[in-house]
């Protein structure tokens, strides 16, 4: 009954957009936008209506309908579902855009450029050739208005209304009767004498050369028009003369228009054309060409449109790094190309693959994906960082090659937000707290300490409490010179975490000892720090109500806001050790800091002390503290307080670079009494690796450091001073000037602290010096060395002379 009949076109699990593309092919289809009702997917469907006394077109539109649903290649029009009823034909297809239309959209965004269309062209030839060389079948209908583009710029040939077989019945070409169309047709087609010589692919050949002129020119308004090659490059004009050439018979088969097009120097012999083949047959490609294409492929990315990047390269670097075991190569095309994703794009396609290659135990991949962090690390969110990000970018903090170590470190900058409270405040504390105390590279201990004031505002206010302060008192004491001045920068970048009382008894302290640094730029920070902390504290003494405003921080909750200030101080601190790192690393690639700056041994009484290695002078620059004048009125050093934040702390890449340079005397100043102070400090390490604390006591014993009264009076000097010599009780330094020279720090020794054994780095390794009780071992120690040695000469000599001098052809008996 008719009222139980079922409207196809309704049940078709494709839903039409009404209105048609402007620009569609001319003739009885309409192009129209679509989608699929199951997935929502778009695409394009080409609609047919059926109309009383147009049998003859309406053959030829069952006719294209039947060859694209038994036509399938990679550059024809893709059939996805169609629909025949008495009243329509729809033919649904992928997303396509009509060429003209294409184009015109490009040169109004000014976007087009000469390397698509190269490609474009490419594909129609070849489609061209499958159809004349493989199938015997003339398209005859080779035009702009039958080229369309998909969503990845890929050109695909359609309009197959009017497509016969090459092989048949000496039938001519079907009529179109449409004049848009009829003006492409080629000359010999109005000779009906048929002496015309000419071969299958003639008059495609000619049409391909009317599209060539269309696509550079514009619409072609007659014929004749085809003599002016107008715009066409000129390495295609030699080819597309042969193509809109009088004599059919020399016009080229497809597949010879494409060798000569590809020749060295022809237009479609370019990077991109290359790109796009090799994409196209990389799945018979050997790993090793794989690996080589992925390596030079990003190199390319940026002339290439930004469509073909989404659409056809990031889906095969996906593939490649799911499949293929591409590895850490597709790493820097990947992250490129995903800068053309938005949020949810990028969310959906680079995220999953990014967790995963975090688990993977290939180091090259590692490094990458730290250092490429900053590009991806905004679409993390919390939970993932938490449960599939960090637990694995942990293990780059014990890893035996520095670079990891390193970049492990710095990519906690950017972590660091996204931590919870036990990852931040406990985990990474722990990994920091090891790091800085038994690291052997001296610049991933100032790494740290300059992320440790990075990240200070993000911990809470116990750990803030429990950690700073004694984290950068380890800093300043650290032989690395750098190390010592980022404990100092530490301290300026979160003087707004630190009581009063802090201030005063822990960290002032700390910094008046560098005063006496044997480096300028160290002294020079200090100096800097300490009249700035002494004018917040006399501020506050002059005013006591002003207390509470300038430690409302101190017991503040965690705030990402509180961190933004010192991001100027910390970005250029990591990126200079960073480099120094690298050049430290390529200079002794298996060489740690003990084996480099090795103690020289104490030299007997009454011998000259070695002379150090000449090391060549560098100029060192002070940074912008030196810039500034010394002489300030008492009002601008009350205000200094405030401008912590909004100052240059200094070249700290260049001071490294200074001081790395004069490392290898570090230790090695001449001096007597320095030289025991170096081996009684070796014994005493050589005692701290038998009991070998865990890295969780490290900030415990940082608090028990506590006790500045007690360190002061270890470091006071238990050696009598020459007699003459002024005691430097006259200069209020705590350690006795060596001569009357005018400037106190020309024979300044090297700090008491030398640099201990790698495997010394103990909590406890900052907590004075030498006791007369460990100075009694060590010297009897030495002299058990010493007796040794000589019982072992006394042997030997012994046995020497016991056997004495053989003779000429004497037989040895023992």
């Amino acid at each position: 009954m008719w009222f139980f009949a079922r409207d196809p076109v309704r049940d078709f699990p494709f839903e039409l957009i009404p209105e048609p593309l402007e620009g569609g092919p001319p003739g009885p289809w309409a192009l129209h936008r679509g989608r699929k009702k199951a997935t929502g997917s778009p695409v394009s469907i080409f609609v047919y209506d059926v109309k009383p006394g147009a049998e003859d077109q309406t053959q030829v539109a069952k006719a294209a309908f039947k060859r694209l649903k038994t036509l399938r290649h990679p550059n024809i029009l893709a059939y996805i579902d169609g629909l025949e009823t008495e009243k329509c034909l729809h033919v649904v297809t992928e997303a396509v855009t009509p060429l003209g239309m294409y184009l015109k959209a490009r040169v109004e965004a000014g976007d087009l450029k000469e390397l698509e269309i190269s490609w474009g062209l490419h594909q129609i030839v070849k489609a061209l050739s499958f159809l004349v060389n493989d199938c015997s079948l003339i398209h005859n209908n080779v035009c702009m208005a039958t080229v369309f583009v998909d969503r990845a710029g890929e050109w695909k040939l359609g309009g197959l209304d009017y497509m016969y077989s090459a092989q048949g019945n000496g039938e001519g070409p079907p009529r179109k009767g449409i004049p848009e169309l009829e003006q492409y047709d080629p000359p010999e087609l109005a000779d009906s004498s048929g002496r015309v010589v000419k071969e299958k692919w003639s008059a495609d050949m000619w049409r391909l050369g009317c599209l060539i002129w269309e696509v550079f020119n514009g619409s072609l308004p007659r014929a004749a028009a085809l003599r002016n090659p107008g715009k066409i490059p000129k390495s295609l004009v030699p080819h597309y003369c042969e193509l809109v050439g009088a004599n059919p018979k020399v016009r080229p088969n497809p597949a010879r228009f494409l060798q000569n097009c590809r020749a060295p120097g022809g237009f479609m012999s370019n990077r991109f054309v290359e790109t796009n083949l090799f994409l196209e047959e990389i799945q018979i490609k050997e790993p090793t060409e794989k690996q080589k294409f992925f390596q030079e492929l990003s190199k390319s990315l940026d002339s290439f449109p930004e469509d073909f990047c989404r659409h056809k390269v990031l889906p095969q670097l996906l593939t490649a790094f799911e499949f293929g075991n591409a590895g850490a190569v597709v790493l820097t095309p990947l992250f490129k190309v995903g800068k053309f994703l938005n949020a949810e794009e990028y969310q959906q396609k680079i995220i999953p693959v990014v967790v995963k290659m975090f688990s993977s135990t290939d180091r090259a991949m590692r490094i990458r994906l730290l250092q490429q962090m900053e590009q991806f690390i905004q679409y993390l969110d919390e939970p993932t960082v938490n449960t599939q990000i960090f637990p694995h970018v942990v293990h780059g903090f014990l890893d035996t090659n520095p670079a990891i170590r390193e970049q492990t470190v710095k990519s906690m900058l950017l972590l660091a937000p996204k931590l919870n409270e036990a990852n931040l405040n406990v985990e990474l504390m722990k990994h920091f707290a090891r790091l800085q105390a038994k690291d052997d590279q001296g610049p991933i201990r100032c790494n740290t300490t300059v992320c440790l004031g990075k990240i200070g505002s993000y911990l809470s206010a116990s750990t803030r409490h429990r950690v700073l302060t004694s984290a950068f008192s380890r800093a300043t004491k650290d032989p690395f010179a750098p190390s010592r001045v980022a404990g100092v920068l530490g301290f300026a970048a979160t003087h707004n975490l630190y009581s009063m009382n802090d201030c005063a008894h822990k960290i002032l302290p700390v910094l008046c000892g560098l005063t006496v640094d044997p480096e300028k730029s160290v002294r020079d920070q200090a100096f800097k720090a300490i009249r700035s902390f002494l004018s917040k504290l006399e501020s506050v003494s002059e005013d006591p109500t002003q207390l509470a405003e300038v430690e409302k921080d101190v017991h503040a909750a965690s705030s990402p806001g509180m961190g933004g200030a010192a991001a100027s101080w910390a970005g250029w601190a990591v990126t200079g050790v960073s480099s120094l790192t690298s050049k430290l690393i390529r200079a002794h690639p298996t060489a740690t800091p003990a084996e480099t700056n090795v103690p020289q041994r104490p030299m007997p009484e009454g011998l000259p002390a070695p002379a150090p290695t000449p090391v060549p002078a560098i100029p060192t620059t002070s940074g912008h503290w030196e810039t500034q004048e010394e002489d300030k009125d008492a009002a601008e050093d009350s205000s200094a307080a405030d401008r912590w934040d909004d100052e240059d702390w200094g070249s700290l890449e260049q001071e490294a670079e200074s001081v790395l340079a004069q490392q290898e005397d570090w230790n090695a100043g001449g001096q007597a009494g320095r030289a025991g102070q170096v081996s009684r400090g070796q014994a005493r390490g050589r005692g701290r690796s038998r009991d070998h604390k865990s890295p969780e006591s490290d900030w415990n014993s940082w608090e028990a450091e506590g006790s500045w009264d007690q360190g002061w009076q270890e470091e006071s000097s238990p050696e009598r001073p020459p007699e003459g010599t002024r005691m430097a009780s006259e200069y209020n330094w705590g350690a006795p000037e060596p001569n009357d020279k005018g400037d106190p720090f020309s024979s300044l020794s090297a700090r008491p602290s030398t640099q201990p054994r790698p495997d010394s780095w103990g909590e406890d390794s900052w907590e004075g010096l030498e006791t007369d009780s460990r100075q009694a071992k060590a010297e009897l120690a030495r002299k058990k060395r010493e007796e040794r040695r000589r019982e072992m000469e006394a042997k030997r000599a012994e046995k020497k002379a016991a056997k004495g001098p053989m003779k000429l052809g004497a037989r040895k008996l023992d």
